[in-house]
């Protein structure tokens, strides 16, 4: 007989004792039971508010026994209440799903039925999004937190995703509202060492569960108005959040696989460079037409180029995907060097050729760099990772 799968709504509470009691209620007397199919337990995690809300909670636990406390005398921050009370709801709870949740009523409780309905279609990670049809933000929002909420998701959204299809699909990465399948998800992630224990870490949980590979549903959320209780947003959030953002994307194994890329790509076109001068110089007095001489200039001149890419980016770029000596090396080469014929050599040396006959000589490293950067580089970024260093 199979178990019911355990979904624990984990609450961060800081001074929230004028509104936990009333949500508790909501969640255990009409929230629940029109939740079919899953084991639906609250855990309410709390820093030992001076207002007394884990007491509130203490009462509360004798009427539901299903509601939990994790209690700190230590405020260590949204993020690390959160730690706190997955690892709490993993080890002590044996939680299937993990749900982010706010005790204040901002988060509609009539959404939680929704997302663990994800959860039982497939999905890994349910996010509640105020952008997608049916979402909003609150009406009573100032302008400087508007403003702030939608530059700050944006640039986010950006820095964490584009150019990749996640850039698309995600379309609110600061929401608060998520639910997490725990097994091969929340259970593998390293949790000692987020970068921000503050709101931050809303940010490197959603890149890490995308990073694992993480199948994601949004569905609308209708951000409320606090009611009561004390808001969680800090004065240094929208800083903790870029600072999170950057640092992510800064040390994504792509991120600094492009930047090597980047590196040995500009050690060739240095390479390119030069030996298009020279030949160019060299072919002077044998070629008469501009366009044709610099084309085949260039072209000689990125056969050197694309010999040294690929012997660099095989030793450092790719080094965990390095091809050792022998047939195998010899085979990629063959065949990056083939398809580099188009993007290397026949693309940009016609770019060179045709523009240095219309425009001049003079115009040689503009139309180099054109051919190059807009040409070569994402062509060979692309083979590199699909064909030559393809990962098992």
């Amino acid at each position: 007989m199979n178990k019911t799968p355990v979904a624990v709504i984990v609450i961060p509470t800081y001074n929230e004792a004028g509104s936990i009691k009333k949500m508790i209620d909501h969640l255990f007397t009409n929230t629940f039971p029109k939740t079919k199919g899953w084991d639906c337990q609250v855990l309410v995690v709390d820093d030992t508010s001076p207002d007394g809300t884990y007491k509130v909670v203490q009462s509360l636990q004798k009427r539901y026994k299903k509601l939990f406390l994790s209690l700190s005398a230590k405020k260590a921050g949204i993020g690390g209440a959160y730690v706190r009370g997955f690892r709490y709801a993993m080890n002590e709870l044996h939680a299937d799903v993990v749900i982010e949740f706010d005790g204040d009523f901002q988060h509609p409780p009539k959404t939680i039925p929704v997302m663990l309905e994800g959860i039982s279609e497939g999905y890994d990670y349910v996010l509640g999004s105020r952008k997608i049809k049916g979402g909003s933000n609150p009406k009573g929002w100032g302008f400087k937190r508007l403003f702030f909420s939608e530059i700050g998701g944006m640039v986010a959204r950006f820095v964490l995703f584009f150019p990749t299809k996640n850039f698309f699909k995600i379309t609110d990465p600061t929401t608060g509202l998520k639910a997490s399948r725990v097994k091969g998800f929340v259970d593998t992630m390293d949790m000692d060492h987020l970068y921000s224990h503050s709101f931050g870490y809303k940010l490197e949980f959603l890149y890490k569960m995308t990073a694992l590979g993480a199948k994601i549903k949004e569905v609308p959320l209708q951000f409320f108005v606090r009611e009561a209780g004390e808001s969680k947003i800090e004065p240094q959030t929208a800083k903790d959040i870029f600072r999170t953002v950057f640092l992510l994307r800064l040390n994504d194994p792509m991120t600094k696989k492009f930047i090597k890329f980047g590196t040995i790509g500009l050690f060739g076109f240095v390479i390119n460079k030069v030996g298009l001068d020279v030949f160019a110089t060299l072919l002077k007095n044998v070629i008469g037409s501009v366009g044709i001489r610099n084309a085949l200039a260039n072209a000689m001149a990125a056969e050197i180029s694309i010999i040294s890419n690929f012997t660099f980016n095989n030793l450092w770029t790719f080094k965990n995907e390095k091809l050792v000596w022998g047939a195998k090396l010899i085979k990629k080469f063959t065949t990056f060097n083939l398809s580099s014929v188009v993007s290397g050599i026949i693309l940009p040396s016609l770019v060179i050729g045709a523009g240095t006959h219309v425009f001049g000589d003079q115009y040689r490293f503009l139309f180099l760099i054109i051919g190059v950067f807009f040409i070569t580089v994402p062509l060979n970024w692309f083979i590199y990772n699909v064909v030559i260093w393809k990962k098992k």
